[in-house]
């Protein structure tokens, strides 16, 4: 990130509007708060209670569904866009290794230690005190926040529960650990699970068809295989065996059949079919995805949002990790404090002064990016005009 741009743009009159101070304590003390209440997925009901009075005592109308959050802002009857702000309040389980308690918010030298800290909770304090600053204002677009949950195990509780109730959404901004930098194109998830199958006999006499043999063969090809088209932000599709299973327990007992389990990341470049065809026409196994939701994602350089990121110094990159975004059928760019291989992780840390950079960041990046809509709309006014 070029932070001489970003101070620069810290320095207009817009930015200073805000008391960054105050933000930065308030969304601290909430985070302290979220960490303290367990949120593992499906289990969200307390921090979703918790969100939903915190913004009530902020003044703002709140509405739940399940255990997802969510409010508007904007004062503008005819607004040019809509603009949601999204993160995620669940967690995953504490990993093993954890030497303090992992619902015990602790600072130690800067540093904010407790589970969901770094994922996401960063972003989305960050996030929700933004949200405030501009409730405040006469925006000239619709602003949407939104904390929802299921987003660690892509559960269909979360966001895909309530993109209904939302109305139309022309963009996105969701709060991830990204070390503030734009994750303008994201990698999608396909889990497949293969099953080979065989004929039983007795090992000592070697009849019948071993199914680890024919698993084997496919399992070769999986790990020797390279799909031609590479992307320039995500890099090739890659297919990785996670998980290798048979009923069969005896050790005379020729198998009939084998488990396995494969994790395929695609780029921008297929779609779902296209790579299913592929496996299909390549393996004995029989292939049968679990999902085909969590699409690889890409939101164009020239899109506002990207625009605005670019115009304050933010860097740009391919995020190899999935995220809620992979559900949006509209554009989002994921960005936010933190760092992603924090994420997980046993005493997972957030450093304090991370979540005043992401408040800053955030405020300055939709301020720029409502100046960027109106330089659009003016442009494109001026267009229409010339045309007649």
């Amino acid at each position: 990130m070029n932070l001489l741009v970003w101070y620069i743009k810290l320095k207009e009159p817009a930015f200073y509007k805000m008391n960054t101070d105050l933000l930065y304590t308030k969304a601290v003390q909430l985070l302290k708060q979220l960490i303290a209440i367990p949120s593992f997925s499906k289990e969200e009901h307390g921090t979703a209670q918790l969100l939903q009075h915190w913004l009530m005592r902020e003044g703002i109308a709140v509405q739940r569904k399940g255990n997802n959050i969510y409010a508007v802002a904007g004062r503008t009857k005819k607004p040019v866009c809509s603009l949601l702000l999204n993160s995620h309040h669940d967690t995953v389980r504490p990993a093993g290794g954890y030497t303090r308690d992992p619902f015990l918010a602790f600072e130690q030298e800067g540093r904010l230690y407790g589970l969901g800290s770094n994922d996401a909770g960063a972003s989305l304090v960050a996030l929700a005190v933004t949200f405030l600053h501009f409730a405040q204002q006469d925006i000239p677009f619709k602003l949407i926040l939104a904390a929802t949950a299921e987003e660690e195990i892509s559960g269909k509780g979360g966001i895909e529960f309530i993109l209904p109730d939302l109305g139309n959404i022309d963009c996105a901004i969701v709060g991830e650990p990204t070390g503030m930098k734009m994750a303008v194109a994201e990698r999608g998830l396909m889990v497949l699970d293969a099953v080979a199958r065989g004929v039983s006999g007795h090992a000592a006499r070697k009849e019948g068809e071993n199914a680890i043999y024919k698993t084997m063969q496919d399992i070769a090809w999986f790990a020797a295989y390279t799909f031609d088209h590479n992307s320039e932000l995500l890099g090739p599709v890659s297919m990785q065996v996670t998980v290798i299973d048979t009923e069969n327990k005896a050790h005379n007992v020729v198998p009939d059949q084998c488990r396995f389990t494969v994790d395929v990341r695609m780029n921008e470049h297929y779609t779902y079919q296209e790579l299913l065809d592929t496996i299909r026409a390549n393996v004995h196994s029989d292939v049968q995805p679990r999902s085909t939701r969590l699409r690889s994602t890409l939101i164009a350089s020239g899109h506002p949002l990207v625009q605005a990121g670019k115009a304050l110094g933010f860097d740009a990159y391919g995020s190899p990790t999935i995220s809620d975004k992979a559900l949006m059928p509209f554009p989002a760019l994921k960005i936010g404090p933190g760092a992603s291989e924090r994420s997980h992780t046993a005493d997972e840390f957030i450093i304090l002064e991370e979540i005043r950079q992401g408040i800053e960041g955030y405020i300055a990046l939709i301020n720029q990016f409502s100046q960027q809509i109106n330089n659009d709309k003016h442009e494109a006014m001026a267009e229409a005009s010339h045309i007649r």
